[in-house]
């Protein structure tokens, strides 16, 4: 069943909530500079996140960790410059605020005042718990993240489903319950089952966003680059590619260079 799509000129974290409320699926994508960000807010997106995934996408990396802090704001501003609409996630790094509930306010404020974003997303539960109601306290909106977390995937050791376990499956429902409790708005859960994720999004208020955790949840993210098959090599189950810009680009760059060398560009139209 279809529910009717309300407009919202401007998405706030109210809004999320009010969205779940009504049964209006959420939408969530990624985008860590100025001109994607401006092409994925004006095709109507609810959420962009500007996410620690910047390591892998715009800078190689094998894992999110050794993106830093000041990395996460240069992107994060360079999105928001862009923003008309959407609501504005960042993604604070690994080593920002695990250790200490002080370090990790000033991580979100440097975010917030630096970058001009809506929000800020942390990885982990029960034992981040003081780091969130920090933040929180502050009057900085927190979006949570269970499941697959990134940051802690050497702890892991695989990107391979998470709380399939009876013993596990139950702390990610304790702590996402924790979360809504002590003031998240919203919870991304990743490469879970997606049973339990329609369970948890069953028993919480706020909403559940999901990647790789099933359709009965209240929204869902991916990574831009790969849904629009920038990249190539990255095929989970739970991806679904809305183009081949890989293909096109590639056969574009291939005929510019074909032009180039034999002399057909420019033309005598492209020139002074």
């Amino acid at each position: 069943m279809s529910i009717a799509k309300k407009e919202y000129k401007r998405i706030t974290t109210k809004t999320l909530v009010d969205m779940k409320k009504k049964g209006e699926k959420i939408s969530m994508l990624t985008a860590y500079d100025f001109t994607m960000a401006k092409i994925v807010d004006g095709s109507g997106i609810d959420v962009i996140l500007v996410g620690d995934s910047a390591s892998n996408v715009m800078a190689g990396h094998e894992t999110t960790l050794p993106i830093t802090l000041d990395q996460m704001i240069y992107h994060a501003s360079s999105v928001v410059r862009a923003i008309e609409r959407s609501l504005v996630v960042v993604d604070i790094p690994f080593g920002s605020y695990q250790s200490d509930p002080k370090e990790a306010l000033r991580s979100a404020i440097r975010i917030m005042k630096e970058s001009g974003g809506h929000a800020v997303k942390l990885e982990g539960g029960k034992e981040i718990k003081e780091s969130v109601k920090r933040i929180l306290n502050a009057g900085i909106p927190v979006m949570g993240h269970l499941g697959l977390t990134p940051q802690s995937i050497y702890k892991f050791g695989t990107y391979t489903v998470r709380a399939k376990e009876d013993e596990e499956a139950e702390k990610l429902k304790a702590d996402a319950k924790l979360l809504e409790k002590i003031g998240c708005f919203a919870i991304v859960l990743e490469k879970v089952p997606a049973k339990l994720a329609a369970e948890v999004a069953k028993e919480l208020t706020i909403p559940i966003i999901g990647i790789g955790a099933g359709n009965e949840v209240d929204g869902q993210v991916l990574v831009t680059h790969d849904m629009v098959g920038m990249t190539h090599e990255f095929n989970p189950r739970f991806l679904r590619r809305y183009l081949d810009l890989y293909a096109e680009m590639t056969g574009a760059f291939k005929n510019y260079i074909d032009d180039v060398k034999s002399g057909n560009f420019p033309s005598d139209k492209e020139q002074y």
